[in-house]
């Protein structure tokens, strides 16, 4: 029998790799899970920044010329570096003395679909 108990034995090597590989996938996977969080964050805060546009740009134009008819256009905004695709939907009614807008900004991401809802009236 060996009686040289200096060193670690190859199981035990072994082991402690074992270990620290399980830790690791653990990080990575941590890792992977903040990284789309903040992916759709940012595709969140970019579609409310689209509708916002949208919005601003319909309710510029005065009473007169909102329009409150059913319109769908396409738009691509830059989204930490990428391009990403919207899609915008304009809905709304007249009444006698005021008019309603409404624009839904979507997107979609890793098979997701996403969208942002933006409301406006404005009156004569």
């Amino acid at each position: 029998m060996f009686r040289n108990n200096y060193g670690f034995t190859l199981i035990e090597v072994l082991v402690s790799l074992l270990i620290l590989m399980v830790m690791m996938l653990g990080i990575l996977e941590s890792l992977c899970v903040a990284i789309q969080h903040n992916m759709k964050n940012q595709l969140r805060n970019e579609g409310t920044r689209v509708a916002d546009s949208v919005m601003a740009n319909e309710m510029s134009k005065g009473y007169a010329n909102v329009s409150t008819s059913g319109l769908t256009t396409y738009t691509q905004w830059k989204v930490l570096g990428v391009m990403k695709n919207y899609s915008i939907v304009r809905s709304g009614n007249t009444t006698p003395n005021s008019k309603t807008v409404t624009f839904v900004v979507s997107w979609s991401y890793k098979n997701d679909r996403f969208s942002h809802t933006a409301s406006s009236a404005i009156s004569q």
